[in-house]
């Protein structure tokens, strides 16, 4: 496994940790590979029954590291690299997750917390997604995820300002399950966890599939013509100008085109 996703398991609780806080835990291509690599290890592993996502450092996971991301627009691929399945495999892990987040929470960072079943978060921590700051727009399946946990109206709010919202206001629209202080957010995630490890685990899995198939007709949906729009977006002139000034730390210029 790649260093830059660690794991240890213990008590029944697999502890995921992202390993580049150098970098904000962007999500580079390694790290979204040890993801992939090591969530079909624990759906088989007998000794695991619920699952911590955490990111070492000050923050949680800032998103996709934009200098692979600049890299790859210049190169013509894609910019996603997949990262919408990685999320709808950690969703449908048999498992219950649970994301301890410390820090900061943006665009994939806040929709891979998202995808978790359940949220604990510090005082300090931010969520957000500054994709229109980027000249981009939220794939269809990772907008669909922001409306279910917190509706249209906090979804537009989200989207159309770019800005974070602290924790306390996370917590008041129902993106996040417990806020405590930093210095209790490690004992008080692990105590959730160890509260569900010690339930039975047929029960968990047999819980978590019902309430995935409840919600499984929102794959139904036919959004082709979004994806259009999100890869016209991808390939557009501002989505290249606003990852570069973001990079360059100044005011984007965009264009429309």
């Amino acid at each position: 496994m790649a260093d830059e996703i660690l794991c240890t398991i213990k008590d029944g609780i697999a502890t995921i940790t992202m390993n580049r806080p150098e970098k904000r835990n962007a999500l580079n291509t390694a790290l979204l590979e040890g993801l992939t690599n090591i969530f079909p290890q624990l759906e088989s592993n007998p000794e695991v029954r619920v699952v911590v996502i955490r990111g070492e450092g000050k923050a949680f996971c800032s998103g996709l590291d934009l200098r692979e991301l600049s890299s790859r627009q210049a190169g013509g691929g894609d910019p996603e690299t997949g990262v919408t399945k990685i999320f709808q495999q950690i969703e449908r892990s048999r498992h219950p997750t649970i994301a301890m987040v410390q820090g900061d929470a943006l665009a994939g960072g806040c929709e891979l917390a998202l995808h978790c079943d359940l949220r604990v978060a510090s005082d300090a921590a931010r969520f957000g997604m500054p994709l229109a700051r980027l000249g981009l727009v939220v794939p269809f399946p990772l907008g669909q995820k922001l409306v279910e946990i917190i509706g249209p109206a906090f979804t537009k709010q989200i989207l159309f300002t770019g800005q974070p919202i602290d924790a306390k206001r996370a917590y008041e629209i129902g993106m996040i399950h417990q806020l405590v202080s930093a210095s209790e957010l490690e004992p008080a995630t692990y105590t959730l966890a160890r509260t569900i490890a010690d339930n039975a685990p047929l029960s968990l899995a047999g819980m978590k599939a019902t309430i995935l198939r409840s919600i499984s007709w929102r794959e139904t949906i036919n959004y082709q013509d979004l994806g259009d729009m999100v890869n016209r977006a991808r390939k557009s002139a501002d989505a290249q100008e606003g990852v570069k000034a973001m990079l360059e730390k100044r005011k984007p210029v965009f264009h429309g085109e």
